[in-house]
């Protein structure tokens, strides 16, 4: 593992993704990259390549996602796949 690598949580706010950064940071990582909905949408191509260009991203972890309880899962399916 290179501890050196810049690494980008993407979903770093939430359960799982602030639990990668706490691992990652356990690990002796030294670049933990993060970028919240405001500075970064992942829905934009080419927003996400100037952004991982910008900070020389070697490795990416994936925890973003739209989330919601038992109600809103039972109510809006299709809005959560």
């Amino acid at each position: 593992m290179d501890r050196s690598a810049h690494v980008f949580v993407a979903g770093h706010r939430g359960m799982v993704g602030s639990a990668i950064v706490r691992r990652l940071a356990g690990l002796g990582y030294e670049h933990i990259v993060t970028a919240g909905r405001s500075e970064l949408d992942l829905l934009d191509q080419r927003a996400v390549r100037d952004f991982f260009a910008a900070h020389r991203i070697d490795q990416l972890y994936l925890a973003a996602a739209r989330v919601g309880g038992i109600h809103a899962n039972n109510s809006y399916p299709a809005d959560f796949i």
